[in-house]
């Protein structure tokens, strides 16, 4: 039985923690409490990223369950816990499997977990492949605007990939200001290439559109370069295609071969969860035997303590963090719960006494 209500008050007349409702947060939901609202999602994402470099988080490794029998996909988990206001616990499970797209359905599908910070009870489930995609495109359109704000602006973007992601992400960079001259796009399927250019320009994206034969092509014309692909391995391996210095949004972390980014500089979200899993700052140190080739974390740039060069590319390889999740599914949670009213599962906590 489900009922609809606002939320409830955590505390007993007595002042002690009572066990809070549990509502379960639907995808139509979720994308009415987000859209629209880009450049206030850049700012959570941009107060999460603080709040963990002040060490007010708590962000595991994630985990990878993998499969025997079906190599390409896994689904993995991200604990985490966020201080500040947000002051919430909690997972988001989240599924890869590449095989989907052939289907016609997403790869990636997800819940996200929101538990309470007093009593460890989990209040919420979100859908959360929307959430997932909407704070990775954030982080992507943070670090775009952070990493050229001590160079010419880019006007030539290039997408290596061409799924949900970068749809995302090329969104997120249109509603926070930023327009392009020309854009380009490959996919190792071309229908793929061909749809995503329908669709931005069906988005209204003010220049060109152009699909290309090659990610070569691309990166060389473009001075904002996003990888959103499903890489397992390095598969653009000649530094010479970045002579031109652009800024790379590598948000899929697997395309980029050690060279690429021995020769550019690299910002990282979190040097420790970006130095495992094989991604591509993983193999650089794994070949060098050192992390010297890593400059800094975005927070880093934002907080001045790093300036990116002018004349070099400039690589953001973020592993994305759980308290991203957290930090947007806790505000979808208080809209949902303020403009709609939430679905809460009456009896899904059934004994509340210790001694039943």
């Amino acid at each position: 039985m489900t009922t609809t209500c606002s939320p409830a008050t955590r505390l007993t007349p007595s002042g002690t923690p009572r066990v809070p409702p549990f509502a379960v947060i639907s995808g139509a939901q979720v994308q009415r409490a987000l859209q629209g609202r880009e450049e206030h999602i850049v700012e959570l994402v941009q107060a999460a990223y603080r709040l963990h470099a002040a060490g007010d988080s708590v962000n595991p490794p994630s985990s990878f369950l993998r499969f025997h029998d079906r190599p390409s996909s896994r689904i993995i988990a991200l604990p985490a816990s966020l201080g500040g206001q947000t002051r919430v616990d909690g997972l988001k499970w989240i599924s890869s499997f590449p095989q989907n797209v052939t289907a016609g359905i997403p790869r990636a599908s997800a819940v996200l977990i929101l538990n309470d910070h007093d009593t460890g009870y989990p209040f919420a489930c979100l859908e959360s492949s929307i959430i997932s995609a909407s704070r990775t495109a954030a982080s992507a359109a943070l670090a775009a605007d952070w990493l050229s704000r001590k160079r010419p602006r880019p006007t030539h973007l290039g997408f290596v990939g061409a799924g949900v992601i970068a749809r995302y992400i090329h969104t997120f960079l249109a509603r926070t200001g930023w327009s392009f001259e020309n854009i380009g796009v490959f996919d190792l399927s071309p229908d793929n290439a061909t749809a995503f250019r329908c669709c931005l320009e069906q988005s209204g994206a003010a220049g060109p559109v152009t699909v290309h034969d090659s990610a070569e092509q691309v990166i060389r014309l473009s001075d904002l370069v996003v990888f959103a692909t499903v890489a397992a391995r390095p598969h653009v391996h000649d530094p010479a295609w970045f002579a031109h210095g652009p800024v790379v949004l590598h948000i899929s972390l697997r395309d980029l071969a050690p060279e690429v980014l021995l020769a550019s500089a690299n910002i990282v979200d979190d040097v420790e969860h970006c130095l495992r899993a094989d991604t591509s700052p993983h193999l650089t140190e794994q070949l060098t035997g050192n992390r010297r080739f890593l400059d800094g974390t975005l927070e880093d740039v934002m907080s001045g303590r790093i300036t990116p060069p002018q004349d070099r590319p400039v690589v953001f390889s973020p592993f994305g963090l759980g308290v991203l999740d957290l930090a947007v599914g806790k505000y979808v949670y208080d809209q949902v719960a303020e403009s709609e009213g939430l679905n809460v599962i009456d009896d899904f906590f059934h004994e509340l006494n210790r001694y039943g």
